[in-house]
């Protein structure tokens, strides 16, 4: 199902100091644009995420995160097939296989349907000196050039709580554009909770140029900390 259009070049990952980093062609090392994004959170996102923490436990914390990684991971497997050859395999008989081929399903029969070209799945984009990162999904959402992200989540969101996706999906943005001569300016974000309800969320025009410029104080703060 995936129109090639263009080349994208693998990047290896690397650690430093325990944060992801990404080996780009020339041989320099950039960090990941989760890495950039998880060093430069603003002071009330850490503390709502310790007070969350808090009010939970710490061992029920790390179980729901656990699980809801691992839940994810397999929700994206499911997906990136489906991106290229079109088909989702039958689940095996773990409750959490069924849950997230459930989800990909509905992320499919809601959201993908408005997907008119794929161009990569799991595309690696960097923008030379600064970023890297691999994001979801590249192609066109209703004709229009996009960066398409899947996302579970435990429960439904509220557009006000994820300003962190919408800097993602214009981070990728920008290291395309950059790298290949493109001029996207739409995101999309499909989720899906686990107990299966759709949510969809795109930022275009205006919109997308505001978390453009909110991405790019964000590298810069995090450089200037560096």
């Amino acid at each position: 199902m995936i129109t090639s259009k263009y080349n994208y070049t693998p990047c290896d990952r690397t650690t430093i100091d325990g944060k992801r980093h990404y080996c780009l062609p020339d041989g320099s090392r950039v960090p990941s644009v989760t890495t950039i994004l998880d060093r430069t959170k603003s002071a009330e996102s850490v503390e709502a995420l310790a007070a969350w923490r808090r009010a939970v436990g710490a061992k029920k914390a790390q179980e729901i995160t656990t699980e809801a990684a691992n839940r994810g991971t397999r929700m994206h497997k499911w997906l990136e097939n489906y991106v290229i050859d079109g088909t989702v395999a039958e689940p095996g008989t773990n409750p959490y296989s069924i849950q997230s081929h459930k989800m990909a399903n509905k992320i499919i029969t809601n959201g993908l349907v408005h997907a008119t070209e794929f161009w990569a799945t799991e595309a690696p984009l960097y923008y030379s000196g600064l970023y890297a990162g691999t994001t979801d999904l590249v192609g066109c959402w209703k004709s229009a050039p996009a960066i398409m992200d899947f996302k579970q989540s435990n429960k439904l969101k509220k557009k006000e709580w994820i300003d962190d996706y919408f800097v993602q999906l214009a981070a990728y943005a920008l290291a395309h554009n950059e790298m290949h001569g493109t001029d996207i300016r739409t995101g999309v974000i499909l989720m899906c909770t686990k107990d299966f309800e759709y949510q969809e969320f795109v930022i275009e025009g205006d919109e997308f140029d505001h978390w453009t410029n909110e991405w790019l104080k964000r590298v810069e703060q995090y450089y200037l900390a560096s």
